[in-house]
């Protein structure tokens, strides 16, 4: 996140140097201070002072007001991993504190930079049960990178210097800031200085020599090694060394669901996607190959399946700027504790070029049986309703896989994940860890502005499009031309999926009765089209495309449509079903 680009301080706020302002007046201050142009948020009672104060910077940065708190949080992710610049957001205390920890506890597991700033009762009713008092300093506590709570004024500017610090710095994280009213109207003495170091933190470790020559001579004696890849890659903006270490190897590479778009999806050494629902190849081949060096990704559950027989014959290279995370679920034999750039660029160095052409092989004779068995039944029906890798299939073409996609959580997910090719960077923004519903419409708002000049599609289900559905009024006030595609298959599909094939078919409370949804998106003045037929499909797609404003666009799916492949709860990723 260092990496991102700094907004130069406006000469407008040189003026309130060494005045005396209100605390209210030196947050705003300290976020253009900070180079913030975007904030989300809710007014209320609590974080009023704060809001009057942004009255007088209209024409400095922009407020969004969003209908819920929670999507002020996902907004601020949104904007956060498209841009690279942490992302913001305001909310009152109690109930509009509380509503942002969903986002907040997103953002900490998906390594999401974002500064909440929430306002607090004043400081003598602290502990009293006041009015809208909750304890979110207590509450967050778990689920931020670095949390506090300013009860004088005087604090402020070095606070939030240090929280976008924080927040930016090493593995990227959401930190939140609570500032009792009292605090927001005191006055103070306005100096504002950056931080740029805080004694016993270390965000960037320093390299050593001895685990990158270890690292090398485990890669060049092997006869199968394999990368596979997250998003730590893309935090630290590693993509060409990435690109440049395989290359160089002739290493096959495989993504996590958030190393997506790290990697040319149509590079001839990429070779799918890990995970629960992710290639068939990639997963396999994890317990066959005998290096597996993993860059920037934590070995999450979802990608390793059972650990007891994760990898078991393979000498495992670990490459994590969190330290925390090295040894934390698979044990490695040589670990890089460094940012995954400066590992990268040593790495190559020291490793030979070499061919794997046969290894390599074999994982293109994976891909052959899982288009065989599955994708190309899914991509290329002939009859029935239609599919959702159908859709994803031709929005990829049609964009020639340079939008950013914004998914919610469940089937559509996993099926965009499989068959959108990312070929953009910071293309794939989705709820990854948390598995949040509710995360896209918001999410995709923040996305949007986060670079206005790039196409970005939310592809939602029926379900979670109904979790964070009064987003669209955010999207109506300001006209924010993202393209929503709602995958409707009247069923939270992946729950469905799994009733279906462990609970024996017993679909408890996973029908859903949906509303008329290009109806509600007239009712905000957004166009849609609600599409049944194959034959509109294609010409439905492009029409959104083409048209400049928002557009939501809702396609009837197969009802009872699986997501395979697939490996079970608990199972090996050798033991990945086809079907």
């Amino acid at each position: 996140m260092e990496t991102a680009t700094e907004i130069s301080k406006p000469e407008k706020i040189n003026q309130f140097e060494g005045t005396e302002i209100s605390g209210a007046q030196a947050i705003t201050l300290s976020l253009i201070n900070e180079g913030i142009d975007t904030v989300f948020g809710y007014p209320g009672g609590a974080i009023m002072p704060v809001y009057d104060a942004l009255y007088d910077f209209q024409d400095t940065f922009k407020h969004y007001l969003v209908r819920h708190e929670q999507g002020a949080v996902h907004a601020a992710q949104g904007f956060a991993r498209v841009s690279g610049k942490p992302g913001v957001c305001l909310a009152t205390s109690g109930p509009g504190a509380t509503n942002l920890i969903t986002g907040i506890a997103d953002a900490q597991i998906d390594s999401t930079p974002i500064v909440c700033i929430t306002g607090q009762v004043f400081a003598p009713l602290l502990g009293t049960d006041a009015f809208q008092e909750t304890d979110v300093v207590g509450i967050s506590m778990p689920v931020t990178k670095w949390n506090y709570q300013v009860t004088d004024a005087s604090e402020i500017p070095e606070v939030i210097a240090k929280a976008f610090y924080i927040a930016k710095s090493g593995r990227p994280g959401p930190v939140l800031i609570d500032i009792t009213k009292d605090a927001q109207v005191s006055k103070f003495i306005y100096e504002y200085k950056k931080c740029i170091n805080i004694r016993s933190y270390q965000p960037k470790p320093v390299i050593k020599p001895k685990e990158v020559l270890a690292a090398a001579s485990l890669i060049n004696e092997a006869k199968k090694p394999y990368i596979v890849f997250g998003q730590g890659v893309i935090l630290s903006d590693a993509q060409k060394e990435l690109l440049s270490f395989a290359e160089k190897a002739q290493i096959p590479a495989a993504s996590t669901l958030l190393g997506l778009s790290a990697f040319p999806p149509d590079h001839p050494l990429y070779v799918g996607y890990l995970g629960m629902h992710g290639n068939y190849g990639p997963n396999i081949k994890t317990n066959e190959c005998d290096v597996l060096i993993a860059v920037g990704m934590r070995f999450d559950d979802r990608v390793t399946g059972d650990l007891t027989r994760y990898a078991k014959q393979a000498k495992v290279i670990h490459i994590e700027i969190d330290e925390a995370e090295i040894d934390k679920n698979v044990k490695t034999d040589v670990s890089i504790h460094a940012d995954a750039k400066d590992a990268l660029q040593a790495l190559t160095e020291h490793v030979k070029s070499n061919t794997h052409s046969e290894w390599l092989q074999e994982f293109r004779e994976c891909e052959e049986i899982e288009y065989e068995k599955i994708a190309k039944k899914e991509k290329f029906p002939e009859s029935g309703q239609i599919k959702m890798a159908e859709v994803v299939e031709q929005l990829s073409n049609i964009t020639e896989g340079n939008a950013v996609v914004v998914t919610d959580v469940g089937q559509h997910q996993m099926v965009t994940s499989r068959y959108y090719k990312f070929k953009s960077r910071r293309s794939n923004i989705t709820s990854g860890g948390l598995g949040t519903m509710g995360f896209a419409l918001p999410a995709a708002i923040g996305a949007r502005l986060g670079e206005d000049d790039r196409e970005v599609i939310a592809i939602i289900g029926d379900g979670g499009i109904q979790m964070s559905i009064q987003e669209l009024g955010t999207i109506f006030q300001y006209n924010i031309p993202v393209k929503i595609v709602i995958l409707n298959n009247n069923f939270l599909g992946m729950v469905r999926q799994w009733q279906q094939l462990f609970f024996d078919k017993r679909y408890s409370s996973t029908e859903m009765t949906n509303p008329d949804f290009i109806k509600i998106a007239e009712g905000y003045s957004i166009k849609g089209k609600k599409v049944t037929e194959r034959k509109d499909l294609r010409e439905s797609l492009e029409a959104m495309m083409a048209h400049e404003g928002p557009y939501l666009i809702e396609v009837e799916v197969e009802k009872e449509e699986n997501v395979f492949p697939m490996i079970p709860t608990g199972e090996s990723v050798s033991n990945i079903l086809l079907g």
